[in-house]
Protein backbone atom coordinates (compact mmCIF):
# COMPACT_ATOMS: atom_id res chain seq x y z
CA UNK A 1 0.00 0.00 0.00
CA UNK A 2 1.21 3.37 -1.03
CA UNK A 3 0.41 6.42 0.99
CA UNK A 4 0.42 8.96 -1.50
CA UNK A 5 -2.03 6.47 -3.77
CA UNK A 6 -5.24 7.14 -4.20
CA UNK A 7 -8.39 5.62 -5.85
CA UNK A 8 -11.27 7.20 -7.28
CA UNK A 9 -14.52 5.06 -6.86
CA UNK A 10 -17.33 5.85 -9.33
CA UNK A 11 -17.94 9.31 -11.07
CA UNK A 12 -16.34 8.34 -14.67
CA UNK A 13 -18.32 8.93 -17.72
CA UNK A 14 -19.65 5.57 -19.49
CA UNK A 15 -18.10 3.51 -22.05
CA UNK A 16 -20.49 2.54 -24.66
CA UNK A 17 -20.22 -1.34 -24.93
CA UNK A 18 -17.45 -1.42 -23.14
CA UNK A 19 -17.52 -3.99 -20.02
CA UNK A 20 -17.40 -2.14 -16.52
CA UNK A 21 -16.17 -5.42 -14.87
CA UNK A 22 -12.74 -5.56 -17.06
CA UNK A 23 -9.84 -3.22 -18.09
CA UNK A 24 -11.26 -1.62 -20.46
CA UNK A 25 -7.99 -1.06 -22.35
CA UNK A 26 -7.93 2.99 -22.97
CA UNK A 27 -8.82 5.74 -20.71
CA UNK A 28 -12.47 6.65 -19.75
CA UNK A 29 -13.54 10.07 -19.90
CA UNK A 30 -13.15 11.87 -16.86
CA UNK A 31 -15.72 14.30 -17.05
CA UNK A 32 -14.82 17.75 -15.49
CA UNK A 33 -14.67 16.82 -11.82
CA UNK A 34 -12.15 13.84 -12.55
CA UNK A 35 -9.85 16.10 -14.45
CA UNK A 36 -9.79 18.11 -11.58
CA UNK A 37 -8.60 15.98 -9.21
CA UNK A 38 -6.12 14.98 -11.61
CA UNK A 39 -4.62 17.78 -12.26
CA UNK A 40 -4.50 18.23 -8.21
CA UNK A 41 -2.67 15.20 -7.99
CA UNK A 42 -0.20 15.62 -10.62
CA UNK A 43 0.46 18.88 -8.85
CA UNK A 44 0.87 16.90 -5.53
CA UNK A 45 2.84 13.56 -6.97
CA UNK A 46 -0.09 11.99 -5.96
CA UNK A 47 -0.70 8.83 -7.94
CA UNK A 48 -4.47 8.71 -8.73
CA UNK A 49 -5.86 5.01 -9.80
CA UNK A 50 -9.88 5.48 -11.13
CA UNK A 51 -12.37 2.42 -11.43
CA UNK A 52 -16.05 1.96 -11.71
CA UNK A 53 -18.21 0.55 -8.96
CA UNK A 54 -19.38 -2.52 -11.30
CA UNK A 55 -15.68 -3.77 -11.24
CA UNK A 56 -16.04 -4.67 -7.29
CA UNK A 57 -15.52 -8.20 -6.69
CA UNK A 58 -14.82 -10.05 -3.12
CA UNK A 59 -13.69 -13.05 -2.30
CA UNK A 60 -14.13 -15.14 0.87
CA UNK A 61 -12.29 -18.13 1.68
CA UNK A 62 -10.46 -18.32 -2.39
CA UNK A 63 -7.12 -18.65 -0.87
CA UNK A 64 -5.46 -19.83 -4.10
CA UNK A 65 -7.35 -16.29 -5.58
CA UNK A 66 -5.72 -14.44 -2.68
CA UNK A 67 -2.15 -15.58 -3.16
CA UNK A 68 -2.37 -14.39 -6.61
CA UNK A 69 -2.98 -10.77 -5.37
CA UNK A 70 -0.38 -8.56 -3.42
CA UNK A 71 1.57 -10.28 -0.66
CA UNK A 72 1.45 -6.44 1.24
CA UNK A 73 -2.40 -6.25 0.80
CA UNK A 74 -3.13 -9.62 2.48
CA UNK A 75 -4.62 -9.69 5.83
CA UNK A 76 -6.37 -12.28 8.62
CA UNK A 77 -9.65 -12.02 7.31
CA UNK A 78 -11.03 -14.48 4.81
CA UNK A 79 -12.96 -11.57 2.79
CA UNK A 80 -10.78 -9.92 0.53
CA UNK A 81 -12.19 -7.21 -2.45
CA UNK A 82 -10.50 -5.78 -5.60
CA UNK A 83 -11.64 -3.15 -8.07
CA UNK A 84 -10.10 -3.01 -11.97
CA UNK A 85 -8.45 0.33 -11.88
CA UNK A 86 -6.43 2.02 -14.15
CA UNK A 87 -4.62 5.05 -14.18
CA UNK A 88 -6.09 8.68 -16.27
CA UNK A 89 -4.20 7.75 -19.61
CA UNK A 90 -5.57 4.32 -19.91
CA UNK A 91 -2.22 2.89 -18.24
CA UNK A 92 -1.45 -0.02 -15.26
CA UNK A 93 -4.39 -1.22 -15.91
CA UNK A 94 -5.02 -4.22 -13.46
CA UNK A 95 -7.10 -5.91 -10.84
CA UNK A 96 -5.93 -4.27 -7.45
CA UNK A 97 -7.19 -5.33 -3.49
CA UNK A 98 -8.86 -1.84 -2.20
CA UNK A 99 -6.50 -2.24 0.65
CA UNK A 100 -3.11 -1.12 -1.80
CA UNK A 101 -4.60 1.89 -1.69
CA UNK A 102 -3.89 5.02 0.87
CA UNK A 103 -7.01 6.89 0.77
CA UNK A 104 -10.19 5.70 -1.33
CA UNK A 105 -12.75 8.45 -2.56
CA UNK A 106 -16.02 7.53 -2.96
CA UNK A 107 -17.95 9.47 -6.14
CA UNK A 108 -20.77 8.82 -7.94
CA UNK A 109 -22.56 5.43 -8.42
CA UNK A 110 -24.63 4.12 -11.24
CA UNK A 111 -27.64 3.20 -11.33
CA UNK A 112 -28.32 -0.84 -10.71
CA UNK A 113 -30.83 -3.37 -9.27
CA UNK A 114 -31.48 -3.51 -5.46
CA UNK A 115 -28.96 -6.46 -5.93
CA UNK A 116 -26.11 -4.67 -7.28
CA UNK A 117 -26.50 -1.58 -4.90
CA UNK A 118 -26.26 -3.34 -1.68
CA UNK A 119 -23.66 -5.53 -2.94
CA UNK A 120 -21.66 -2.72 -3.73
CA UNK A 121 -22.79 -0.96 -0.25
CA UNK A 122 -21.95 -4.21 1.20
CA UNK A 123 -18.24 -4.67 0.12
CA UNK A 124 -17.90 -0.95 0.96
CA UNK A 125 -19.26 -1.26 4.81
CA UNK A 126 -17.24 -4.63 5.36
CA UNK A 127 -14.34 -2.93 3.83
CA UNK A 128 -14.50 0.23 6.36
CA UNK A 129 -15.18 -2.52 9.31
CA UNK A 130 -11.87 -4.10 8.63
CA UNK A 131 -9.93 -0.85 8.31
CA UNK A 132 -10.96 0.71 11.92
CA UNK A 133 -9.13 -1.89 12.83
CA UNK A 134 -6.53 -2.10 9.91
CA UNK A 135 -6.26 1.57 9.58
CA UNK A 136 -4.36 1.50 6.46
CA UNK A 137 -6.60 3.30 3.87
CA UNK A 138 -9.13 5.74 4.99
CA UNK A 139 -12.57 6.31 2.87
CA UNK A 140 -13.83 9.68 2.32
CA UNK A 141 -17.16 9.37 2.50
CA UNK A 142 -17.66 6.25 4.03
CA UNK A 143 -21.18 4.10 2.48
CA UNK A 144 -23.02 4.63 6.07
CA UNK A 145 -22.45 8.45 5.11
CA UNK A 146 -23.37 8.16 1.83
CA UNK A 147 -26.66 6.37 2.90
CA UNK A 148 -27.91 8.80 5.04
CA UNK A 149 -27.06 11.97 2.93
CA UNK A 150 -28.62 10.66 -0.59
CA UNK A 151 -31.74 9.42 1.80
CA UNK A 152 -33.91 13.28 2.38
CA UNK A 153 -35.87 11.82 4.50
CA UNK A 154 -33.32 10.36 6.37
CA UNK A 155 -31.51 13.42 6.49
CA UNK A 156 -34.22 15.74 7.45
CA UNK A 157 -35.17 13.52 10.27
CA UNK A 158 -31.17 13.15 11.66
CA UNK A 159 -30.87 16.89 11.36
CA UNK A 160 -33.85 17.80 12.93
CA UNK A 161 -32.66 15.64 15.86
CA UNK A 162 -29.88 17.67 15.97
CA UNK A 163 -31.99 20.75 16.80
CA UNK A 164 -31.66 22.07 13.14
CA UNK A 165 -34.93 23.60 11.32
CA UNK A 166 -35.93 22.31 8.53
CA UNK A 167 -39.36 23.26 6.06
CA UNK A 168 -42.13 21.62 7.13
CA UNK A 169 -42.42 17.94 5.43
CA UNK A 170 -44.41 14.79 5.22
CA UNK A 171 -43.59 11.63 3.50
CA UNK A 172 -46.73 9.41 2.42
CA UNK A 173 -47.38 6.33 0.57
CA UNK A 174 -50.64 6.98 -1.14
CA UNK A 175 -52.14 9.54 -2.90
CA UNK A 176 -54.74 9.96 -0.05
CA UNK A 177 -52.27 10.58 2.18
CA UNK A 178 -50.03 13.23 -0.28
CA UNK A 179 -53.29 15.35 -1.15
CA UNK A 180 -53.92 15.72 3.01
CA UNK A 181 -50.46 16.70 3.48
CA UNK A 182 -50.36 19.03 0.57
CA UNK A 183 -53.76 21.33 2.53
CA UNK A 184 -52.20 20.72 5.49
CA UNK A 185 -48.48 22.47 4.54
CA UNK A 186 -51.11 25.41 2.77
CA UNK A 187 -51.32 24.19 -0.61
CA UNK A 188 -48.23 25.50 -2.07
CA UNK A 189 -45.59 22.36 -1.95
CA UNK A 190 -41.94 21.10 -3.44
CA UNK A 191 -42.73 17.20 -4.31
CA UNK A 192 -39.19 15.87 -4.36
CA UNK A 193 -37.83 12.26 -5.07
CA UNK A 194 -36.26 10.77 -1.64
CA UNK A 195 -33.46 9.96 -3.61
CA UNK A 196 -31.35 12.12 -6.56
CA UNK A 197 -30.16 15.30 -6.81
CA UNK A 198 -29.34 18.42 -9.45
CA UNK A 199 -32.98 19.29 -9.16
CA UNK A 200 -33.98 16.34 -11.51
CA UNK A 201 -37.36 15.45 -10.23
CA UNK A 202 -37.98 18.34 -8.18
CA UNK A 203 -41.72 20.44 -8.96
CA UNK A 204 -43.66 22.62 -6.96
CA UNK A 205 -46.97 22.01 -6.75
CA UNK A 206 -49.65 24.93 -5.88
CA UNK A 207 -53.06 23.40 -7.83
CA UNK A 208 -55.11 21.35 -6.76
CA UNK A 209 -55.50 19.45 -10.14
CA UNK A 210 -52.04 19.33 -10.76
CA UNK A 211 -51.36 17.89 -6.88
CA UNK A 212 -53.75 15.05 -7.70
CA UNK A 213 -52.15 14.44 -10.94
CA UNK A 214 -49.09 14.66 -9.38
CA UNK A 215 -49.82 12.28 -6.48
CA UNK A 216 -51.57 9.73 -8.66
CA UNK A 217 -48.56 9.46 -11.30
CA UNK A 218 -45.85 8.58 -8.33
CA UNK A 219 -48.39 5.99 -6.60
CA UNK A 220 -48.81 4.26 -9.74
CA UNK A 221 -45.22 4.19 -10.29
CA UNK A 222 -44.90 2.98 -6.52
CA UNK A 223 -42.83 6.02 -5.25
CA UNK A 224 -42.66 7.56 -1.98
CA UNK A 225 -44.48 10.82 -2.41
CA UNK A 226 -42.01 13.72 -0.50
CA UNK A 227 -44.25 16.51 0.17
CA UNK A 228 -42.60 19.97 1.17
CA UNK A 229 -43.68 23.29 2.31
CA UNK A 230 -42.90 25.74 -0.24
CA UNK A 231 -39.98 28.40 1.66
CA UNK A 232 -40.54 31.75 -0.48
CA UNK A 233 -39.28 34.02 -2.34
CA UNK A 234 -37.86 31.51 -3.74
CA UNK A 235 -34.78 30.93 -6.35
CA UNK A 236 -32.33 31.30 -3.64
CA UNK A 237 -30.48 28.91 -1.41
CA UNK A 238 -27.21 29.25 0.51
CA UNK A 239 -24.99 25.86 -0.04
CA UNK A 240 -22.40 25.61 2.92
CA UNK A 241 -19.48 23.02 0.93
CA UNK A 242 -17.42 21.42 3.00
CA UNK A 243 -13.78 20.25 2.06
CA UNK A 244 -12.01 19.09 5.52
CA UNK A 245 -10.76 21.54 7.34
CA UNK A 246 -11.88 24.52 4.37
CA UNK A 247 -15.10 26.15 4.12
CA UNK A 248 -16.79 27.62 1.47
CA UNK A 249 -20.01 30.00 1.39
CA UNK A 250 -22.15 29.80 -2.26
CA UNK A 251 -25.40 31.81 -2.74
CA UNK A 252 -26.67 30.15 -5.49
CA UNK A 253 -29.80 32.98 -7.24
CA UNK A 254 -31.99 31.86 -10.42
CA UNK A 255 -34.15 34.46 -12.23
CA UNK A 256 -36.14 31.53 -14.12
CA UNK A 257 -37.17 28.90 -11.43
CA UNK A 258 -37.44 28.21 -8.09
CA UNK A 259 -34.87 25.86 -8.23
CA UNK A 260 -31.24 27.05 -8.23
CA UNK A 261 -29.19 23.87 -9.38
CA UNK A 262 -26.07 25.32 -11.80
CA UNK A 263 -26.79 22.55 -13.93
CA UNK A 264 -30.79 24.06 -14.67
CA UNK A 265 -29.45 27.34 -15.02
CA UNK A 266 -28.40 28.92 -11.36
CA UNK A 267 -25.48 31.33 -11.12
CA UNK A 268 -23.07 30.84 -7.80
CA UNK A 269 -21.61 33.49 -6.03
CA UNK A 270 -19.18 33.71 -2.96
CA UNK A 271 -20.42 34.85 0.08
CA UNK A 272 -18.43 35.65 3.40
CA UNK A 273 -18.79 32.72 5.63
CA UNK A 274 -20.67 33.40 8.50
CA UNK A 275 -19.71 31.50 11.63
CA UNK A 276 -22.93 30.06 12.41
CA UNK A 277 -23.50 28.93 8.96
CA UNK A 278 -20.09 26.80 9.17
CA UNK A 279 -20.71 25.79 12.59
CA UNK A 280 -24.12 24.38 11.77
CA UNK A 281 -22.86 22.77 8.95
CA UNK A 282 -20.00 21.09 10.79
CA UNK A 283 -22.45 19.57 13.34
CA UNK A 284 -24.19 17.99 10.47
CA UNK A 285 -21.14 16.34 8.95
CA UNK A 286 -19.73 15.43 12.21
CA UNK A 287 -22.78 13.77 12.73
CA UNK A 288 -23.15 12.50 9.55
CA UNK A 289 -19.50 11.08 8.84
CA UNK A 290 -19.00 13.40 6.21
CA UNK A 291 -15.70 14.94 5.16
CA UNK A 292 -16.46 16.03 1.79
CA UNK A 293 -19.81 17.39 1.81
CA UNK A 294 -22.08 20.52 0.57
CA UNK A 295 -25.12 20.98 3.24
CA UNK A 296 -27.66 23.00 1.24
CA UNK A 297 -30.22 25.97 3.30
CA UNK A 298 -33.18 27.66 2.10
CA UNK A 299 -33.56 31.34 3.93
CA UNK A 300 -36.93 31.84 4.96
CA UNK A 301 -38.35 35.77 4.63
CA UNK A 302 -37.82 36.32 8.34
CA UNK A 303 -34.05 35.35 8.05
CA UNK A 304 -33.96 31.92 9.29
CA UNK A 305 -31.69 29.41 7.47
CA UNK A 306 -33.86 25.99 7.36
CA UNK A 307 -31.53 23.09 6.02
CA UNK A 308 -33.18 21.11 3.45
CA UNK A 309 -30.59 18.63 1.79
CA UNK A 310 -26.82 16.91 2.11
CA UNK A 311 -24.58 16.01 -0.54
CA UNK A 312 -22.41 13.51 0.31
CA UNK A 313 -21.22 13.48 -3.31
CA UNK A 314 -20.72 17.61 -4.10
CA UNK A 315 -20.37 18.16 -7.27
CA UNK A 316 -17.91 22.07 -7.47
CA UNK A 317 -17.94 22.84 -10.72
CA UNK A 318 -20.06 25.87 -10.38
CA UNK A 319 -18.24 26.67 -7.12
CA UNK A 320 -14.57 27.11 -8.36
CA UNK A 321 -16.15 29.86 -10.73
CA UNK A 322 -16.26 31.96 -7.63
CA UNK A 323 -13.61 30.10 -5.45
CA UNK A 324 -10.17 31.27 -5.90
CA UNK A 325 -8.39 28.30 -4.18
CA UNK A 326 -8.40 25.13 -6.18
CA UNK A 327 -11.40 22.82 -4.58
CA UNK A 328 -9.44 19.65 -6.21
CA UNK A 329 -6.51 20.65 -4.28
CA UNK A 330 -8.33 20.79 -1.07
CA UNK A 331 -9.81 17.48 -1.73
CA UNK A 332 -6.54 15.51 -2.14
CA UNK A 333 -5.26 17.22 0.98
CA UNK A 334 -8.03 15.76 3.03
CA UNK A 335 -7.87 12.16 1.20
CA UNK A 336 -3.58 12.72 1.98
CA UNK A 337 -4.18 13.73 5.40
CA UNK A 338 -6.62 11.49 6.21
CA UNK A 339 -4.36 8.67 6.49
CA UNK A 340 -1.27 10.30 8.22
Amino acid sequence: MSRESVLVLGGRDALVGASRSQPIGRAATLGWHLSELQAAASRRSVRLHFADYESLRSQIGCEADLESLHSDSLHSDSLHSTVWCQRHDGSDSSERSLDDFGAILTRTMPAGSLEQITFRLAVLHDFVRRQSRLKRTAIVNPPAALELAIDKFATLARVKSLGISTPATQVVQSRAAAMQAFEELGGDVVVKPIFGGEGRGVMRVCDTELAWTTFSTLTQMNAVCYVQQFVPPGGVDLRVLIVGENAHAIRRRSTSDFRTNVRGGGQSELVPMQGCWEHSARIVCKDFGLKLAAVDWLETESGELQLIEVNGIPGWKGAQRVVQESIADQILEVLVSENE
